[in-house]
């Protein structure tokens, strides 16, 4: 359970700039996935009592942090990998499956009932939904508010409802996380630019560029001969 957990917060410290170090703790999804690994990690408790007492506290702790403040779902029969990632967790639910590790899922998300696995760093984007008997390969990118009913290969990109649609690779391009001081100092130095390569054209005149002619080269004047 704790090396699952130190890879979580591994992951999520990466996935954003802003919440490193200590404050991947305060992460309004980090509660959800330390109560979903506990949670595991009491199912598969073979301590006579010890294990009616713990699933008790389990069950109270998914009630108030996955349900009511975290509105997710992440049922404990589920075997999850380490990385998990959870990206603006709202309204998500994960039925009991197999998920390989470095997987990342947005919100409205549906891992339904009967899915038979998910492979390795595969990412969910928001409102996409797995129903079915159906096997996600490894390194595959659901588009979001897409519907896969079907299952989906290796390196993949798969979108629609159904998702029908299947390009080759599945790696997201991730956006970094920007400040927006950070935005203004692009914006500024993208207008430098822009200021830069107007200082190289001609002058203006009245808001217009002057037209340079050509010059012309003076024709050599040809000597009268007759006498």
């Amino acid at each position: 359970m704790f090396e699952n957990l130190r890879a979580d917060f591994k992951a999520a410290s990466t996935h954003r700039a802003l919440e490193r170090g200590w404050r991947v703790l305060i992460r309004r999804e980090t509660k959800a996935i330390v109560q979903y690994r506990f949670s595991h990690w009491v199912h598969t408790l073979r301590i006579p009592v010890l294990r009616q007492i713990l699933l008790l506290v389990a069950l109270l702790w998914q009630r108030w942090i996955q349900i009511i403040l975290a509105g997710v779902i992440i049922s404990p029969d589920a075997e999850i990998g380490p990385g998990m990632v959870l990206h603006t967790a709202y309204g998500l639910q994960i039925a009991p499956t197999i998920i390989g590790s470095g997987c990342t899922f947005n919100s409205q998300v549906l891992i339904g009932t009967g899915v038979k696995s998910i492979g390795n760093n595969c990412y969910f984007g928001p409102g996409c939904k797995v129903i079915g008997e159906v096997k996600i390969g490894n390194n595959v990118l659901v588009v979001a508010n897409s519907v896969v009913l079907t299952d989906v290969p290796d390196d993949t990109t798969i979108m629609g409802v159904p998702a029908r649609i299947k390009l080759p690779g599945g790696r997201l391009r991730k956006m970094p996380w920007k400040t927006m001081e950070v935005r203004k100092q692009e914006a500024e130095k993208a207008e430098a630019g822009k200021n830069n390569a107007k200082t190289g054209l001609p002058k203006t005149n009245g808001g217009q560029t002057t037209k340079l002619e050509p010059q012309t080269k003076p024709q050599p004047q040809r000597q009268n001969l007759s006498a």
